[in-house]
Formats: C-alpha cells, structure tokens, sequence
C-alpha cells in the first residue's frame, strides 16, 4: 500500500492534467485536540471528489460545499492565492464539525496546484529523494528543494513549508506465518515491506500483495535495503545464523527501530554471543531491542504483531512506552520462565 500522501499527491497530479479544477488542502495549526496532524494533506476535485483528509469529514463536508456549490455566499474561489480557513473556534463549530472537545484547527488552501511542479515532485519522490515543497502565500507560486533531513511542517507570513519524502519502510527478516500479519498491518499504516528469506521453503510461499520479497542472505539484504531513520529493521526467524549477522549491519545504519523476536532468554543469550563472538559490547547493542512488542497477553501470532506493530508505530511517533507494557518487565515481575512460546513477545 503506498504512501498516503504519494497517493494524495498523484490523483491531483493527473486531474491536473486533465484539466480539471482542484484543491489541495494542508492542516497547519491545530490546538487542543485535532483529528489529524499539522502536515496533513487533502485533494478535493471541482465536482466534490476527495481523497486524504484534513478532520473526522464534516470538514471535508463543508469544503466540498463551498468549494463545489457556485453562487453561495460563502463559496470558495476556483483560482487565486492560498487561503486560510480557521474550524473549532467557537464550542458550537467544534460541535458542528465534529471536532473533539476544545479542538481547532486551520488549513491551507491552494486552488490549482501547479500541474507542472506536482510533475516534478513525485518523479523526485520516486527516486526516493526527500523534497521540501516550499508555497508563497502572497501568489501560490511552488519552488521544490531536495533535502537529506526529514522536517515538521513550517509556516510564516511569506511561505508554507511542507516536507514529503519516501515513507517509512520496514524489512522483515523470515517470512514465516507470523511475518506475513505483521507485513499486513505495516502497509495498512502506510509502510513499504520488504521481506527478505534464503530459505526457498518460506519465501516460496508468501502470500502477501504488495511486498517486495527477496531470497538473498539477511545481511547482504540489510546492506542493499540501506536503512535510513525512516526504516526498521525486523528479524523473525528465531535461527542465529540468519537473525544476528542482519541485526548487527542494521545497528550500522540510523534504523528507528531494530529488534528481533524471541523470549527473554533468548535475547540475553543473543546479545551474549553477540558480546563474546562478534566483538559487540553493551553500548554498540543499546539500539537492538528484545523481547519485541508491547505486553499486552498476545500468544497467536496475529495477536503477536499487534503488539510488535503497536512498539514499532510508538517509536517512530516519539511516545515513550511505560514500564507496565514492557514485555521484559512485566514478565519478570510475573515471574514467569523466560523461555517457552507464550513468553517471546508482547
């Protein structure tokens, strides 16, 4: 499933191209609560059609009125500079349009996005480049900027910065049973999956859409897939001899998230041989996480990538995690053995 901004941004390319009017639409100030992040984007044609959001959709609702129905007194220009509009001010709009208590939230508005510099965009995505696409307010006028660091939206009195890149990605180490529901949630929260198993027994079988599947040795698959700090590194298979050699090259590279599955025993003895073998110690292993996942009870295997998922999207959303999910933690304080399959993860 790709990105959801790539997907955003080539529907309005193409109406673009076909001569339609549109709107893009991006969230740029929020207070209190706010049903999508500053950054996020929406494209809504001339005949009402949406895709993305900016709310819950009682917004989408009223910007498709305005946007759709000519004549009305508060109706919205097919042409023109960016404008702001401002939702949730009062407790009776925030109700209206469905916000949660005490939310507000602004957007932008672009009528007829430059068909050319959308063009351009998306063939720099493509290839993979991050992109700043920087918006003067006094004209809607676009100018895009290559850049190497990911960046939160900008917004002054002269221009909006928004930054698109390559989505998050995740490699997945085994394409076991267990593999396959957690490459499933990944593209469901917006992930590029690769899986990456020698073992011509598993990966001949995978039967997930939509994930790259590959049969070369782990660590060489780590070294090609060139994880950066939107990626995540996933080892799955439980053998040692393709898990540790892939997690060591992934603790090389700024991956958000390296970990590998296994009970508590297990992971210690892990990094023990990591420690004595492989001329690891302590700190250089700081970043390899294990037992995965969040204790949430989980023993089927779908049940097991919820939590494993639900750790990964906490860490690349920022939220640090309480002692009380941490697999590791409860099970010790539970006393329970460390070894066993209802003991390796969340």
């Amino acid at each position: 499933m790709e990105n959801l901004d790539f997907i955003i941004l080539r529907t309005l390319r193409d109406w673009r191209r076909n001569g339609s009017h549109a709107v893009l639409a991006t969230v740029v100030h929020t207070w209190g609560s706010s049903p999508r992040p500053i950054g996020s984007i929406m494209a809504l044609r001339e005949d009402g059609i949406v895709v993305g959001s900016v709310s819950g959709g009682c917004i989408e609702d009223d910007l498709i009125a305005r946007y759709t129905q000519a004549g009305v007194a508060d109706a919205l220009p097919r042409s023109g500079p960016p404008q702001f509009l401002k939702y949730g001010v009062t407790a009776d709009e925030a109700h209206r349009f469905g916000l949660p208590c005490g939310g507000t939230l602004e957007v932008v508005l672009e009528f007829d996005p430059d068909t050319q510099s959308l063009v351009d965009l998306l063939q720099m995505l493509d290839t993979g480049q991050l992109m700043h696409r920087r918006v003067r307010l006094a004209d809607g006028q676009v100018r895009l900027e290559p850049t190497d660091v990911p960046a939160d939206l900008s917004l002054d009195e002269q221009e909006l910065v928004n930054t698109f890149g390559p989505g998050y990605r995740m490699l997945i180490i085994g394409a076991g049973q267990m593999s396959e529901y957690l490459a499933t949630m990944a593209q469901f929260c917006g992930f590029a999956v690769t899986v990456c198993d020698p073992r011509k027994e598993y990966s001949s079988v995978w039967s997930v859409p939509g994930v790259r599947v590959v049969d070369t040795m782990p660590d060489d698959t780590v070294a090609e897939f060139q994880p950066d700090a939107r990626s995540c590194v996933i080892a799955l298979t439980h053998d040692p001899k393709l898990d540790d050699l892939a997690l060591l090259q992934a603790l090389e590279t700024p991956a958000f998230y390296i970990g590998a599955i296994g009970s508590r025993r297990n992971n210690r003895a892990r990094r023990e041989r990591m420690i004595e073998y492989l001329d690891q110690t302590e700190q250089s292993l700081a970043h390899l996480r294990g037992p995965i996942g969040i204790y949430i009870g989980s023993k089927t295997p779908p049940e097991i990538a919820v939590s494993v998922m639900a750790e990964v999207l906490a860490v690349k959303n920022g939220v640090a995690l309480p002692h009380d999910i941490d697999v590791a933690y409860v099970k010790d304080q539970q006393g329970m053995a460390g070894s066993g399959s209802v003991c390796f993860t969340g």
